[in-house]
């Protein structure tokens, strides 16, 4: 492909999904749809990209970004839905996709119709997410669905993987398959965590947001590429350090924070933005080498149809007939018995399977060739899995916000979050008073008794007040900004070393009370960017004009 083929595609993607932002249209529909009216334009090329590209370099970051922002917390407490759905679905789900294509292409080998079923599985929350916040969904609802978009993939890719290695073989026996998705997983978690653990320690040993945001980026590559090398699944491996590393960011410089998550959500769009437009000016070509196929192009959409009923009807069936896992206390879960979801919430759920970037992704890095064989039914195979994402998103997708207005799913977070962030203020407040306290008494030896009362009062009656009011408490005779800035440059330093001790001492107050449970990560998340900020402007405020 030609570079500037692929410049034209990124920049027109990225237009398109700007404009739907701002109209509030769905993106990844537009997107396609804009894909096929430019594939149709007399002298466009055909995109033909190495698959692989695909599922090596768009995929790790959109995981690793993914997991980052989760909350562990709330994935902990919810693990009982999250591993029923992540799981148990998407295995079930991959292997009725396969017995279907079986069943109506009987000379389509096993291994090869389980790569169909692994492709097709995992939802992507992205779609139901947004439409939740937008209508208010509950925390419990939208972690579910989020936590279940990123233990899916990491499941069916894994399986997607032991499928494609039973096509490259010739043969198929599931001691053989479990025995490579045990490996896969042990692999993927192990070499994730231990990558993740020497990225927090970079990060909190080299304060500088500049490098540890290029080492984040690095991270799931090495990662994916890592776990790959030594026979375990790369797509676990970018999980489990991304969620290590995003429940471990409190603990990082705050710049590294402020920094990183706009590089993320940027990333995010980009390559999102260019896979869905990818598909959309592949498709023809797609539809093309089908109908050239030995099978014809009425094989594919009938095949494509049958699919589509299937992972239409075994996602609710699965949801309500497994409900009851969610009474059960599995080691790890502080998921309270209230937390159950109701029948309307289940409702929902079933309803929230759209198929985005991961199974477009996928679909488009099965390989034309297996082991020196051609792939078995590649274009249909795709030509499917294209079908089934699109056709999720037209119509689960357009029809959610209807069905959770109809069922009348509503949260009542806000009333505890209101509830929470008053708790934690009250006691970061009580850690902010006792560092003045400690200070007060420090400075009462040079600073005078009277003098470290009255700035310390002041700091403490209002931490966020400007510095020259705070300066002008301390002394009543400044009067003008020529005598402020005679003040001593050590009292300056000294004041400013006092906030940023305060705000100290408040974030530590925030990591006790997250892992204690006591505060939802949403709220923790809100005040921890506060005090980010706080601590962005000390370090941005001359010494000599405090």
């Amino acid at each position: 492909m030609d570079r500037a083929q692929i410049f034209a595609l990124i920049a027109g993607a990225v237009m398109i999904t700007a404009i739907c932002r701002r109209k509030g249209w769905p993106a990844p529909l537009v997107l396609v749809a804009a894909g096929l009216v430019v594939s149709a334009i007399p002298g466009v090329p055909e995109y033909d990209i190495d698959p692989e590209l695909i599922l090596e370099f768009v995929l790790p970051p959109l995981l690793f970004s993914a997991a980052r922002s989760s909350s562990y917390q709330d994935m902990r407490r919810s693990l009982n839905s999250i591993v029923r759905l992540g799981v148990g679905l998407v295995v079930v789900s991959a292997v009725a996709v396969a017995f279907v294509a079986w069943a109506l292409v009987p000379e389509l080998p096993f291994a090869a119709a389980l790569v169909l079923g692994a492709v097709v599985a995992p939802p992507d929350a992205v779609a139901a997410t947004a439409v939740g916040r937008k209508l208010g969904l509950p925390r419990r609802l939208m972690t579910v669905l989020s936590g279940e978009s990123l233990i899916n993939d990491a499941t069916s890719l894994t399986l997607y993987k032991v499928a494609l290695a039973g096509v490259a073989s010739g043969a198929w026996a599931w001691s053989a398959g479990l025995e490579t998705f045990a490996l896969a997983v042990l692999v993927g978690v192990s070499l994730g965590l231990v990558i993740g653990g020497v990225v927090h320690a970079l990060r909190l040993r080299f304060d500088d947001s500049v490098v540890s945001s290029t080492v984040a980026l690095l991270t799931p590559f090495a990662c994916y590429w890592g776990a790959e090398h030594l026979g375990g699944s790369g797509v676990l491996a970018v999980v489990a350090a991304g969620l290590y590393l995003g429940h471990t960011a409190p603990r990082a410089g705050y710049a590294t924070r402020l920094v990183q998550d706009p590089i993320w959500e940027t990333l995010d769009l980009l390559l999102e933005s260019f896979t869905f437009a990818l598909i959309g000016v592949q498709l023809p070509w797609l539809i093309a080498d089908v109908r050239a196929s030995n099978e014809g192009l009425r094989p594919a959409l009938v095949l494509a149809v049958a699919v589509f009923g299937t992972v239409l009807l075994v996602r609710p069936l699965y949801v309500f007939a497994t409900t009851w896992v969610d009474n059960l206390r599995l080691p790890g879960s502080h998921r309270e018995t209230s937390d159950s979801l109701s029948v309307k919430e289940s409702a929902v759920v079933s309803w929230a399977g759209m198929r985005g970037v991961v199974t477009l992704a996928a679909a488009a890095a099965i390989p034309a060739v297996a082991d020196a064989t051609d792939f078995p039914d590649r274009a249909t195979l795709q030509l499917v899995a294209y079908s089934i994402a699109i056709g999720t998103l037209l119509l689960q997708g357009l029809s959610l916000p209807w069905l959770i207005r109809l069922l009348g799913v509503r949260s009542e977070d806000a009333v505890r979050d209101r509830a929470q962030e008053a708790q934690l203020r009250m006691a970061t407040g009580r850690a902010a008073q006792q560092v003045i306290e400690e200070r007060r008494r420090r400075w009462e030896p040079t600073l005078g008794a009277a003098r470290a009362t009255v700035l310390t009062r002041g700091l403490a009656e209002g931490i966020a007040r400007r510095e020259r009011a705070t300066v002008v408490m301390l002394d009543p005779t400044i009067a003008s900004d020529e005598d402020l800035a005679k003040v001593s440059t050590d009292r300056s330093r000294a004041l400013q070393d006092l906030r940023r001790d305060v705000v100290a001492a408040q974030r530590a107050v925030l990591i006790e009370e997250r892992d204690a449970g006591h505060v939802d990560e949403v709220v923790i998340r809100q005040v921890l960017r506060e005090l980010d900020l706080e601590d962005e402007s000390l370090d941005a405020a001359p010494i000599n004009r405090i």
